[in-house]
């Protein structure tokens, strides 16, 4: 009887799968992910953006109220609104991947952004940043500034700067394009963020130009942003190794 029994607890094992020789069905579904980018196949995309028509005349401003931002100035300053080069190409437009990036990953740079206010305007007037990428905002000016950011789909925030060479550091969670900034002591000081969840970004300058660099092979949608005329987008596929151009031409309106 006694060999029974154990003969009966061996026999239990084996059917429960307790033998140490069983094949085991925990073989990992196959990854989804895209494949690291390869520099070594990547692509490019430049272009410029243009304005046709008559460039809206920009406002003088009229900083008398506070003779500490006043003082600062030996000119009349002009609003930027709308800046144009002698090319006729166009400043202060945010370039950026809009589509075609699904499912990659992309860590925030270490370095922070900068946003000054010196001479009691913002510096840059328009920035592009990561999410989680730390937004350093610094008042460069012996007068009070506040910064009041107008997010839809991150937090609001509104600081006071009282004191020059006071530092304040600030980051967003969620992509959003645009982000715009006030300061409500002084009503002039306006500028904007675009907010990405990747590093496929440019603000046009000098020449109106742009480079958006080290894409993958892929299709895309290319957005040109500007505060007054709005958003225009292109579809532009890159292959391996290629440069592809992207032209954009904002019109003045009524």
């Amino acid at each position: 009887m006694r060999n029974l029994f154990f003969f009966l607890i061996a026999l239990t094992l084996v059917g429960c799968g307790g033998g140490g020789d069983q094949p085991s069905d925990t073989t990992p579904p196959p990854s989804t992910a895209p494949p690291p980018i390869d520099p070594n196949t990547a692509g490019t995309i430049v272009g410029k953006v243009s304005f046709e028509g008559e460039v809206p005349e920009q406002k003088g401003i009229q900083m008398a109220a506070d003779p500490a931002c006043a003082k600062m100035h030996g000119s009349a300053v002009e609003t930027e609104f709308v800046v144009t080069n002698d090319d006729g190409t166009l400043r202060n437009v945010f370039v950026y991947v809009k589509e075609g990036l699904d499912g990659r990953k992309f860590m925030p740079p270490s370095e922070p952004v900068l946003l000054n206010q010196q001479g009691c305007l913002y510096t840059p007037h328009v920035f592009g940043i990561m999410t989680g990428q730390t937004l350093e905002i610094l008042n460069s000016d012996e007068t009070l500034h506040n910064v009041h950011a107008m997010p839809k789909k991150n937090p609001q925030f509104n600081i006071g700067q009282p004191v020059k060479g006071l530092k304040t550091k600030k980051s967003f969670d969620v992509p959003e394009v645009m982000i715009p900034f006030k300061c409500d002591v002084h009503k002039w000081m306006n500028c904007y963020a675009g907010v990405l969840d990747h590093p496929y970004f440019y603000v046009t300058g000098d020449g109106g130009t742009f480079e958006i660099a080290t894409l993958p092979p892929g299709d895309y949608v290319i957005e040109a942003w500007h505060e007054r005329f709005g958003p225009q987008t292109a579809s532009v596929t890159v292959g391996e190794k290629e440069t592809k151009e992207v032209d954009f031409t904002f019109t003045a309106t009524e």
